[in-house]
């Protein structure tokens, strides 16, 4: 739906059960929304991590207790699916004032969630949007609110005995320095920018050919200067230094590059780019010169029929390993929901157990981390973050690269 378009929309005020000081977060959206929709939007507005297993629960008008939730083979008798009940089956905007459903999230710290209805509201296109709020959100896994609340009160006592072990498990989970932890800080422009994306991914619009070009420019750039006799290679089998300049000009890389970018073992933005043309068979060496495939030159100028072939080459990985490893990272790149840093081998190595795959003796310290950038190196070589993602100063998705994961998402998903 076009961003201009004024919808009918429904405002809630959702507040953690006991937490005190409270913590809160008034919510618009579409009154169209599934709870699966609302389920996303409270994840984000809170900052939870969509780790855990959640419920809406709480007696309809008829008296019946209503349960509702992602329905799976332990669901309990009766529940129904939150993507298949609409946001208006349980919220009246008519009647402002205490719902009779509450959300829980993760059965374990049970974080159960108050829902007031505010009143009708409208949006501009099909979005969510946050007008108001306190506190930061409580961390994942922290034991609820009580459990959280211990946590804020020891990693703020210096002195307390268990200071030093909370400070390390904070900044583990986080990632965030203890001395800069507020739990009294909310960004409403922020949470509104991660609700913007989160739009995005809910109610994706089509994609354009301006989208395409977008994502696909420098790998269509390259394309285009093969064609029609190749690139000169150096006797050392590498792009000459000249070319290796003009690519980094032309496809305007020198400012946020460090060196001059001329030779291409010490340029990796343009060797990078070359060798992965080569991996998905679109460039390969003949002799002393870089030549285009014949699958390339049929996509040469055609951003849509590229744009269907990455995707697909991106949804086929050569190994089993990488099969099971890819869709999570386009679903941690999707939400932002990586796993810390300290976490991450733990994550992998987890998700391959639980597919049957094992991880030999012999294998090489730090493999979960060279496995992750092997399986993730091909979607760093299009456009799909706000800066070229060689440039770690920025790797937020872009919105047309949210559009193309969403489209290698739903490959992978087929393809099971």
């Amino acid at each position: 739906m076009a961003a201009s378009v004024e919808v009918p929309a429904l405002e809630l005020r959702i507040s953690i059960q006991d937490a005190d000081p409270e913590i809160w977060r008034q919510l618009v959206l579409p009154q169209t929304a599934t709870l699966a929709e609302a389920h996303e939007a409270i994840q984000v507005a809170f900052g939870w991590k969509n780790t855990h297993l959640y419920v809406f629960y709480g007696t309809g008008p008829d008296g019946k207790r209503r349960v509702i939730t992602v329905l799976d083979d332990e669901s309990p008798v009766g529940a129904e699916s939150s993507a298949e009940v609409g946001l208006l089956e349980l919220f009246d905007p008519s009647l402002p004032g205490r719902s009779p459903f509450e959300y829980e999230y993760d059965f374990g710290d049970s974080w159960t969630h108050e829902i007031d209805v505010v009143g009708p509201a409208e949006l501009n296109g099909m979005t969510v949007r946050c007008t108001d709020g306190a506190m930061r959100g409580p961390i994942e896994d922290s034991g609820g609110v009580f459990g959280y609340a211990n946590v804020v009160r020891v990693v703020g006592d210096q002195r307390h005995p268990e200071h030093r072990e909370a400070v390390d498990w904070l900044e583990l989970v986080t990632q965030e320095r203890a001395s800069a932890f507020d739990p009294t800080r909310f960004d409403l422009h922020a949470v509104n920018e991660d609700l913007r994306r989160l739009s995005r991914r809910l109610w994706p619009s089509e994609v354009t050919e301006a989208d395409r070009e977008t994502a696909l420019a420098p790998i269509l750039w390259f394309l285009s200067e093969a064609e029609p006799d190749g690139l000169p290679l150096t006797s050392a089998g590498y792009l000459k230094p000249a070319f290796v300049k003009h690519a980094m000009t032309a496809l305007n890389w020198d400012d946020g590059w460090v060196s001059a970018g001329r030779v291409e073992v010490s340029t990796s933005p343009i060797r990078n780019l070359r060798e992965q043309l080569q991996e998905w068979k679109l460039l390969r060496k003949y002799k002393d010169k870089l030549l285009l495939t014949p699958a390339a030159r049929q996509l040469v100028g055609d951003p849509a029929g590229l744009w269907d072939y990455l995707v697909a080459r991106l949804a086929t990985p050569d190994n089993d390993a990488a099969a099971v490893l890819l869709p999570l990272i386009v679903h941690w790149e999707l939400t932002g929901n990586e796993p810390p840093y300290g976490l991450m081998d733990q994550v992998i190595e987890a998700a391959l157990h639980r597919a049957g795959l094992r991880i030999t003796g012999d294998a090489p310290p730090y493999w979960a981390g060279q496995l992750y950038h092997e399986v993730s190196r091909g979607l760093h070589r299009i456009e799909l973050w706000e800066r070229p993602s060689w440039d770690r100063v920025s790797e937020r998705l872009s919105d047309v690269g949210i559009k193309f994961l969403l489209d290698l998402q739903t490959r992978l998903g087929a393809g099971r």
